[in-house]
């Protein structure tokens, strides 16, 4: 009851943020924002007959593979955690992102308006910035008042979109640095060989993740990516990324108590 309960208050506040931050989308604070809108920055070519929630079918139903983590991912309760409930909360909240973010992307590919596209941006920020945080709680303990910090600064970042066209680029090439070095850092402090292959694991799954977005046009080229395009195959990195990057930490975070149980037997 105690790991349901956790799981229901990591999700509702999940939701009750992107709730928030979908009430600001739509004050048109941020209608002027740069986005990419329209079929045309896709090169999956959308199927004449289909309803536009499944237009493009492979790009639409990707999403269903962030949520089943996501559920997984909430689900996972089955081994003791090192900070007790609020590592536990951690997981919950980052693994409850991805189950938010899916139908948050597949609206925006469904709709294809400014707005959908500002929130589909926007969500990405504080979902990147969630990895910063847990690293910190495994380094130096859970403390709530930097996680909201950490995650209202990722939040407030992206109104570089407003003052530059890549300005979203640049908040997340920022978000991305930054976990990737907070990574790093838990992996040298408290890491082992097997968290490192999580860890490489995550970080190819990154690169990946960015390359084959941009070079999705580019790919089009080769009848392999015609059909299914390298935006498919990136949101398929960008939900292995999600995944391993919460095995990665979730593993360190449950390797000291795992060591004492070996130790007391």
């Amino acid at each position: 009851m105690a790991t349901q309960a956790g799981s229901g208050q990591a999700l509702w506040h999940v939701a009750f943020a992107s709730c928030l931050c979908i009430a600001i989308v739509n004050t048109g604070l941020f209608d002027h924002v740069a986005t990419e809108l329209g079929y045309a920055h896709y090169a999956e070519k959308p199927v004449p007959g289909y309803p536009a929630f499944v237009a493009m079918p492979f790009n639409c139903f990707v999403n269903l593979a962030y949520m089943a983590a996501g559920v997984y991912w909430l689900l996972h309760d089955d081994v003791a955690q090192r900070q007790g409930q609020a590592s536990l909360y951690i997981k919950n909240v980052f693994a409850s992102m991805g189950i938010v973010y899916g139908p948050v992307q597949w609206f925006r590919l469904w709709t294809m308006t400014q707005r959908s596209a500002v929130v589909d941006q926007w969500f990405t920020l504080p979902i990147f910035a969630w990895v910063p945080v847990w690293c910190h709680s495994i380094l130096y303990g859970y403390r709530p008042g930097m996680a909201i910090t950490i995650e209202g600064f990722s939040l407030v970042s992206y109104a570089l979109a407003l003052v530059h066209t890549q300005g979203f680029e640049l908040a997340l090439g920022c978000h991305i640095l930054a976990a990737a070095w907070g990574g790093l850092q838990v992996q040298r402090q408290h890491g082992d060989s097997t968290s490192r292959v999580y860890m490489c694991l995550a970080l190819v799954s990154c690169f990946f993740f960015v390359v084959l977005k941009l070079l999705d046009h580019y790919l089009a080229h080769w009848i392999f990516f015609q059909r299914v395009t390298g935006h498919f195959w990136s949101k398929v990195c960008d939900v292995l990324q999600f995944h391993y990057s919460l095995q990665f930490l979730t593993y360190v975070d449950n390797r000291p108590r795992r060591a004492i149980k070996k130790h007391t037997r």
